[in-house]
């Protein structure tokens, strides 16, 4: 699924966003993406990390949160200044939403928190970035807002905890064993990240004040026959003819000038890699809902097909990139339409494994059961088969189950989690797409 996204410099909008009940789709797209590195965590200047997570001390022997008239801790990080009377009334008019579960009428039909939430940021996202089709730095209004209503959304992150055993020491110098709470491990390692990589994005747009290139906005003015050649030369992507075309000069950038902007790209696609790893491994973390297990066929053989079945059970050695040459998948949907078949192949084997070993976790099965177990075996090769697919394609929309997982997740945490990090990937594969338009009419214009 492909997202748009992006700034609108002369936007005044000043107010929070809307709540809807329903996801806008914001799903992985196709991009030429390098592999994330510790180099993300070297850049400087303005594409340095910005660490706004958690203090070391508040891992062990957190303490109780000090509640603000707002209800939830303070992140000074943030706000540092005392929000206006009119700001208060939109948070709570926020927050109130979240608790009913955008069910206005308070008669309990609302959606679940965790939804709620998701649905939240990815809105708030639509509304900040949605409008933005170019480089260039977010407006004050916009940028206050994305701030202020995230540092409100994440603020729930404060307070998901989990217990670990610890001693506690007594004024009569004995002491007991108590049960201490901690950020939750997932959130204390994950969030952070994610909000360095949110930085280093606004940080990238925000670089681009005082560009060498400029835009045309087809929507604004209209082309004659000799900039309509212009557009062939310099706009990569034909179909989107509405969106606003980069302009360079007749002799192309200046040497220093391409060679930022490309550093800018690289820095961009890493960005880009690490939210999908993030999204990525939430996702697998999820808790595969019913609604998605009870519709599969009582077999696996008749959602891959009697090939693909027939190869993946006879041979001794299993490539799935074989395999994957001999079905000749030429375009996205092909792939995802396979991916999604040997996904539900995959949970028929394993819950047929677990079944048979009376295992409730696929885990321990794997584990446990010796490689003669057929279901083990063919249920290890779909995942084998599922992940190769998925690194050719790297940009491969959310399959059926992820988009499963994400509607029936009650687990606030994890939402989180998995919307910020789908923005953040969304927001940081438009970066890389509007970078690569102008270097491509770099390129037109030296080469022409």
């Amino acid at each position: 699924m492909e997202s748009s996204s992006v700034c609108d410099e002369n936007s005044e909008e000043t107010g929070c966003s809307t709540l809807g009940v329903d996801s806008i789709d914001y799903s992985r797209t196709i991009s030429d993406v390098s592999s994330f590195s510790e180099r993300s965590e070297e850049h400087s200047g303005p594409f340095e990390m910005r660490s706004r997570g958690w203090p070391i001390a508040k891992l062990v022997d957190r303490p109780s949160p000090v509640l603000s008239r707002l209800s939830m801790k303070q992140r000074a990080d943030v706000l540092k200044r005392r929000p206006t009377e009119d700001e208060l009334e939109l948070i709570r008019e926020k927050f109130s939403k979240l608790l009913l579960g955008e069910d206005m009428s308070g008669s309990g039909k609302g959606v679940c928190t965790a939804a709620a939430i998701s649905n939240a940021i990815t809105n708030l996202y639509a509304t900040v970035f949605g409008t933005c089709h170019k480089l260039g730095p977010l407006s004050r209004e916009k940028k206050s807002m994305w701030r202020r209503e995230m540092d409100c959304l994440l603020s729930v992150c404060d307070y998901i905890v989990e217990f670990y055993p610890s001693s506690q020491k007594l004024p009569d110098g004995s002491t007991v064993e108590v049960m201490a709470t901690r950020p939750r491990s997932d959130i204390y390692v994950n969030l952070p990240a994610l909000e360095k990589l949110d930085a280093m994005l606004i940080d990238i747009l925000d670089s681009f004040r005082k560009p060498e290139f400029w835009y045309v906005d087809e929507g604004k003015q209209s082309f004659n026959s000799a900039s309509q050649s212009f557009r062939k030369l310099s706009h990569r992507n034909e179909e989107k003819w509405w969106l606003p075309v980069p302009c360079v000069p007749d002799s192309g950038l200046q040497e220093k000038g391409r060679k930022e902007l490309q550093k800018r790209r690289d820095c961009a696609n890493q960005i880009h890699k690490a939210a999908v790893a993030i999204n990525s491994t939430v996702l697998t973390e999820m808790e595969v809902p019913e609604s998605y297990l009870a519709p599969l066929p009582k077999s696996g053989r008749l959602s891959v097909g009697d090939s693909i079945y027939r190869y993946m059970s006879t041979l001794d050695r299993f490539l799935p990139d074989y395999l994957l040459d001999c079905l000749d998948i030429s375009s996205e949907h092909q792939a995802l339409e396979m991916a999604d078949r040997v996904e539900a192949a995959m949970h028929v084997w394993r819950r047929k494994a677990s079944m048979a070993h009376s295992k409730s976790s696929w885990n321990v099965v794997k584990e446990l059961v010796v490689d003669g177990d057929k279901n083990v075996v063919l249920a290890s090769r779909a995942e084998s088969l599922l992940l190769c697919l998925k690194q050719r394609f790297p940009g491969l929309s959310q399959t059926t189950l992820d988009t499963s997982k994400i509607q029936y997740n009650k687990d606030v945490g994890q939402a989180i989690l998995e919307s910020y990090s789908r923005v953040l990937e969304s927001l940081a594969f438009n970066i890389v797409s509007w970078i690569d338009d102008v270097l491509f009419a770099d390129k037109s214009a030296r080469n022409g």
